[in-house]
């Protein structure tokens, strides 16, 4: 996919689940919620089987996974297309500034590309002011959606 001298960017497998689940629960974390790897595995584990494709940033010194970002497919019924949503975005903390969170931004973006997807959306929160400098940079633009959320929990 893409690559750098120093990571390169690659569609995950099951193969590798036992440690993309560190990589995922460590982002999870970093949101506020409990480390739970069962509950990971379990939910990364589905998403192999159904509904999204999640894409690791490797580094080439260690071989180890150091992001990811995962991609779920949607629709749009207005431009009746298929639609991309970047939900998940994380690189560890010690590899950070480094250039992987672009590499995968620009590895989502041939990704939907070569799959024929046309558009590809995200949201963030409004005062992730890094996530918004790194967005721009890689050439997503901001729309003026206001978002809505219910939830039962």
């Amino acid at each position: 996919m893409l690559k750098t001298d120093n990571f390169f960017v690659t569609e995950a497998s099951i193969e590798i689940i036992d440690e993309l689940i560190h990589l995922f629960d460590a982002y999870r974390v970093f949101y506020g919620q409990k480390s739970n790897l069962e509950a990971a595995k379990s939910f990364i584990q589905d998403r192999f089987e159904d509904d999204s494709v999640i894409l690791v940033a490797v580094s080439r010194k260690t071989e180890k996974l150091v992001g990811f970002c995962q991609l779920f497919t949607s629709l749009s019924s207005v431009s009746m297309c298929e639609v991309y949503i970047l939900n998940d975005l994380f690189v560890l903390e010690e590899s950070r500034r480094t250039g992987i969170g672009s590499l995968l931004m620009n590895a989502a973006v041939s990704f939907a590309l070569k799959k024929g997807v046309k558009r590809l959306k995200l949201q963030t929160t409004y005062n992730n002011h890094a996530a918004q400098m790194l967005y721009k940079k890689c050439g997503w633009k901001q729309v003026d959606f206001h978002t809505y959320c219910f939830t039962t929990d």
